[in-house]
């Protein structure tokens, strides 16, 4: 094995600990049930819900639930599963686990209603104490019959048997509703305005995550393009120091495999490192928006930081830890070329093993990708230095950066990454959920995905499958279409979000049991947590009446329904359409375009509606249109609405097929 191996391999088995298996046990060793089962628990009505936990191996159990008494049998590694009678809504009910030996168990307050899985990124996390008119929703909540069980941010390499013992499961109530996920929680409360039915809402979600990790490894395999990264990520399971190795190569791969990037450009390489078109790096200053220069006001992407640090024999000798500070967002790390390790969010510390450093010039090279605001190297100076072994320090002095070129792309995400990566939130915060029973599942994610949006549609089919091979064949599934944010539009533009909004509408049109919220309207120009979830939980609530409930009022808005071209005009017809259309604001509704075949050709059209039918006015050769786009940009401005208050959502619509056969013929 060479130097470099093996150096490679020390180095891995020590940043190991930054993204470790966390093993829960399936429960402390006084309890029976599984920690899903506690006090004010809501099991799911008219279900036959499983129960389950750990038990002595081969040990019999009763399980005792509402007048009902059901027998268990623990296999050879402790486990028990029973399902309870199917009941109508109701309780309190206690649950009750007593085994041959005379340990037992009892969990009270256990309401019987629906439950709902809400899952997705920071726009599901968001509380409702930063909801609109928080203090008066905080101090006038008040519903036992409204309870919330919040998972806690778990990421793991392997499917985990359970969540945190620490989770609880919580009644509305003044002291504990400031915390819960507004989207969730005013989604329960307009909901049971019509399903008087306790409401048990189970919120797994993690701010800034990105689609796939919430996917199982089948889920991904099946819809294609991850294998390298799902091998990967199995290595890892079994051997992380090999798995480390083989991600730094493919991260090297990717770096030489830019355009314009020598063999020479090697910036983490003290024997390659290019030494022009380095700057001073004023950390002072805090991130990288904030130094005052113009290129990076703005700029999100990837910089390069560097520093070189002198050191004598001994302190070289007894090095032990690297500390960098808070970094945002995700970093790769490198001392004198060698890989040490990544990391997401907060203070990054990796520990060095003997040989990492040697007497005089040692080069440290961080890539940091920042893809929001407040991104790079922040913090005080005092917490980046080198820790010895003696208790120590050594200082990171003076700082230079490269901007990496916006043509590069985004760097490929650590397989293992908690928000990033490959099936890592799936196992800590889906899997642990067995087969609890579940009315419906609502999805607010996209956010982190529109970079790449072109392949989300088949993504989020994918959690969708992958959710109903765990809860249930026919789950319903309503998914909140992403909200505005950016700057108004004043021409037409491509978009990833507009991109990621047509996904997420043709997912939803396809499914029988899916329906969509949309929300582009009530977003914010500069907040991408928009505020107002209480008009998302309406427009959730409504859906639900229609998909889960079967009521007949239309789900949402206005929905294109076909396109048909007249000469230089398009009429489009919609359906569901409470009442005739109107515009806001004006005679004539805005945020039409038509298009030419190719990217960058559309041109906003004049439109006005005759009932449930707009007519668009082309301003280009009639010849050349091809598409029709509406409400199409980050932070559009869309003013065609119906009598019920609610929008004609985004879409794209190609002249020759309706948005039906598009549905059925992506």
């Amino acid at each position: 094995m060479s130097h470099d191996v093996s150096m490679t391999r020390r180095l891995v088995a020590t940043f190991a600990a930054l993204f470790p298996l966390v093993a829960f046990a399936a429960q402390a060793d006084d309890t029976l049930l599984n920690p899903l089962f506690q006090d004010h628990a809501v099991l799911q009505r008219e279900h036959a819900n499983p129960v389950w936990g750990h038990a002595k191996a081969g040990e019999k159990l009763t399980v005792e639930f509402a007048g009902k008494r059901i027998d268990a049998r623990a296999d050879a590694q402790g486990r028990w599963q029973a399902k309870l009678p199917a009941l109508k809504a109701g309780g309190p009910y206690a649950l009750n686990v007593t085994t041959a030996s005379g340990a037992s168990q009892r969990i009270d307050d256990v309401l019987v209603g629906d439950v709902w899985l809400c899952s997705g990124q920071s726009n599901m996390v968001l509380q409702v104490k930063r909801a609109l008119d928080a203090r008066s929703e905080v101090q006038n909540a008040d519903n036992d019959r409204i309870r919330m069980l919040t998972v806690d941010n778990v990421s793991s390499v392997m499917p985990l048997d359970a969540i945190p013992a620490t989770d609880h499961w919580l009644k509305t109530t003044p002291d504990t509703v400031a915390e819960f996920s507004a989207t969730c929680y005013f989604f329960a409360r307009e909901l049971q305005k019509t399903q008087d039915v306790p409401m048990g809402l189970i919120v797994s979600a993690w701010g800034g995550s990105r689609i796939e990790p919430w996917m199982s490894m089948r889920a991904l395999r099946k819809v294609g393009g991850f294998d390298q990264g799902l091998d990967l990520l199995a290595m890892h399971q079994t051997d992380p120091a090999q798995a480390g190795e083989q991600w730094s190569r493919q991260w090297q791969a990717w770096w030489h495999s830019r355009p314009g990037v020598s063999e020479s450009n090697e910036p983490w390489n003290p024997a390659r490192v290019a030494h022009q078109g380095w700057q001073h790096a004023p950390l002072d200053k805090g991130a990288w928006q904030r130094w005052g220069v113009p290129e990076l006001a703005n700029f999100t992407g990837t910089l390069w930081y560097r520093t070189t640090l002198k050191l004598s024999k001994a302190q070289a000798e007894q090095a032990n830890e690297l500390s960098l500070g808070a970094i945002n967002e995700t970093d790769q790390t490198w001392v004198n070329g060698h890989w040490i390790g990544t990391g997401y969010g907060g203070e990054r510390t990796y520990k060095l093993p003997p040989g990492t450093l040697h007497e005089g010039d040692n080069l440290i090279a961080i890539n940091v990708l920042g893809t929001y605001r407040d991104d790079g190297l922040y913090g005080p100076a005092d917490k980046r230095a080198l820790r010895l072994g003696d208790g120590s320090s050594v200082p990171l002095g003076d700082w230079e950066y490269q901007v990496v070129p916006r043509s590069y792309g985004s760097p490929p995400s650590l397989p293992w990454h908690p928000t990033a990566g490959l099936a890592t939130l799936h196992n800590g915060m889906i899997a642990p959920l067995g087969a609890y029973g579940v009315r419906g599942a609502l999805w607010y994610q996209g956010e982190s995905n529109t970079g790449d949006a072109g392949n989300y549609r088949r993504l989020l089919e994918g959690l969708r499958e992958d959710f109903r091979a765990q809860f249930g064949a026919q789950l319903p599934m309503l998914i909140i279409q992403l909200a505005g944010y950016g700057p108004a539009p004043t021409h037409p533009v491509e978009s990833g979000s507009a991109e990621v909004r047509e996904a997420q509408r043709l997912a939803a049109a396809k499914d029988e049991h899916s329906g969509l919220a949309v929300a582009v309207d009530i977003g914010e120009r500069t907040d991408i947590h928009p505020a107002n979830k209480q008009e998302l939980g309406r427009r959730l609530a409504r859906a639900a009446r229609h998909v889960v409930y079967g009521e007949a009022l239309p789900p949402s808005g206005p929905v294109v329904a076909s396109a048909q071209r007249d000469g230089d005009t398009v009429t489009l017809s919609f359906r569901d359409v409470t009442e005739p259309m109107v515009a806001y604001g004006a005679d004539h509704p805005i945020g039409f375009e038509l298009c030419g075949v190719q990217a960058n050709t559309c041109h906003y059209a004049d439109a006005d509606t005759h009932g449930n039918q707009v007519v668009l006015h082309a301003s280009m050769p009639a010849a050349s249109i091809a598409r029709v786009r509406y409400c199409w940009a980050d932070s559009p401005i869309c003013t065609l609405y119906d009598g019920s208050g609610l929008p004609a959502g985004p879409f794209e619509l190609s002249l020759s097929t309706s948005s039906a056969d598009q549905e059925k013929h992506p």
